[in-house]
């Protein structure tokens, strides 16, 4: 089968690699001329685990090609895929889908068969509708099918996830639709993979309750940690008392800063938007937004308060500041609220993050860079984790007190063992450690080349 991915963003340069995997002929276009010729060269813009190694192994063998020219790559193809960006529309949340169009408009210009037109990129329900006006309009000499296919792919596991997932979505309203999704997902029959298909807005629809569901579940645990911290409860134990209850789940149950990325802030709000649009009110999702938000200035409190009150004309060493870990994506990151707030307040940052710096620097000015976590923490005042990337699982606590100025370690990602860190000898924050009472050691002398 051959296929053409417009967008060489994160999910449709995943799934097109993916998708190769399977023996599928796939052709990822772009405008961002740039970014073609990066991917030609073997360079993958986009930081994913495995990602790499596939791109190379599927353009060697000539099932992965890269391309700005939209028409020859969907000449012939049996689907096209759309999987350009639907970013939230500045002032008002909703999902801008100018780019959906765009592609849509020009796929319409350059069919010479009839095909099937996918959208993989987040859209709001009915977006598959206006897509099959579009169509009629502009091409009424063509039969061109359009079905909705949402990616549920995490930064970090895409690989994985596009290849084992949970299940498929496919929303269709043709018999000839149905069959062409199903044999590009046959290879997923051999792991019995639930394929479900819907009505187009049925499939729209899931994308988004999955990840308002999902961003609901982290600010349910996040407000619960806040309770544990009066009460003397552990919002871990909660977690895992609580997540397996089969009806409930363990995942997404991990207290900390708030969620970020580039899906649920913009999903939830669009959500919200749609909900509006038509009539019905979302008072739980409306709920999560505010208290998301609230969560990233409360969590500012949070460091000040561990430092005494007092931040300006210190030092803190930030460990990451991606929105989680096994990525580079910087969007709707808490650190982008949490770090200008303590600068604002007079701090100096040092920041380590595996793989953030390339988008930090632009995103977050008058920050100091360094190589690795022991760097960072070299006369800090304060070290707070904001990113729990595995290579701060195994920092050397003892010889990272050492080199602190004052051991002050606020963990927002409940990284270490609190025990461990204050024998270590810090003086351990965490979130939702109701139980843990930290001691306070003296800061140690500092030596001229600390400051």
């Amino acid at each position: 089968m051959r296929i053409a991915m417009i967008g060489t963003g994160y999910v449709g340069l995943v799934s097109g690699a993916c998708f190769a995997e399977f023996g599928v002929e796939v052709t990822c276009v772009d405008k961002a001329a740039e970014k073609i010729a990066m991917l030609e060269q073997g360079r993958i813009p986009i930081y994913e685990p495995g990602l790499e190694d596939l791109v190379a192994r599927h353009r060697a063998a000539g099932r992965l090609r890269f391309s700005t020219e939209l028409g020859p790559a969907i000449d012939g193809a049996d689907a096209v895929f759309i999987a350009v960006g639907t970013p939230s529309r500045r002032g008002d949340g909703h999902a801008d889908l100018s780019y959906v169009f765009a592609a849509a408009e020009e796929i319409a210009r350059n069919l010479r068969h009839p095909a099937l037109v996918v959208t993989k990129s987040t859209v709001p329900v009915g977006t598959g509708r206006r897509l099959a006006r579009l169509f009629r309009r502009l091409r009424p000499d063509l039969a061109i099918d359009v079905a909705s296919n949402p990616e549920f792919l995490r930064e970090g596991s895409a690989i994985e996830d596009f290849m084992r997932p949970d299940r498929v979505i496919c929303g269709v309203e043709t018999e000839e639709a149905r069959a062409t999704l199903a044999a590009l997902y046959r290879p997923l029959n051999l792991i019995e993979t639930p394929i479900l298909f819907t009505t187009i807005e049925t499939a729209e629809l899931i994308k988004y309750a999955t990840n308002c569901f999902l961003a609901m579940k982290i600010t349910f645990i996040n407000e619960l940690a806040d309770l544990c911290e009066v009460v003397g409860a552990d919002v871990q134990q909660v977690a895992r008392g609580i997540g397996l209850d089969g009806r409930i789940g363990r995942k997404f149950l991990h207290a900390g800063p708030g969620y970020g990325g580039s899906c649920f802030p913009k999903d939830t709000v669009a959500l919200l938007r749609t909900a509006e649009a038509h009539g019905v009110a979302l008072r739980l999702i409306d709920t999560v937004v505010q208290v998301n938000e609230a969560r990233k200035r409360r969590m500012v409190k949070k460091i000040v308060d561990a430092m005494g009150g007092e931040v300006a004309g210190r030092r803190i060493a930030v460990l990451g500041v991606t929105f989680k870990p096994n990525t580079d994506d910087m969007r709707e990151s808490p650190s982008l609220v949490i770090v200008p707030a303590l600068q604002a307040e007079g701090a100096e940052i040092r920041v380590f993050d595996p793989e953030g710096r390339r988008e930090g620097e632009k995103l977050l000015p008058g920050v100091v860079w360094c190589g690795d976590p022991y760097e960072a923490l070299t006369g800090a005042d304060a070290v707070v984790v904001l990113t729990e990337w595995n290579v701060f699982r195994g920092l050397d606590l003892e010889r990272a007190r050492a080199l602190v100025r004052r051991p002050v370690l606020v963990d927002l990602r409940n990284v270490f063992d609190p025990e461990r860190a204050i024998r270590a000898g810090f003086a351990y924050t965490g979130v939702g450690r109701g139980a843990v009472s930290a001691h306070r050691p003296e800061p140690r002398a500092a030596t001229g080349d600390e400051r």
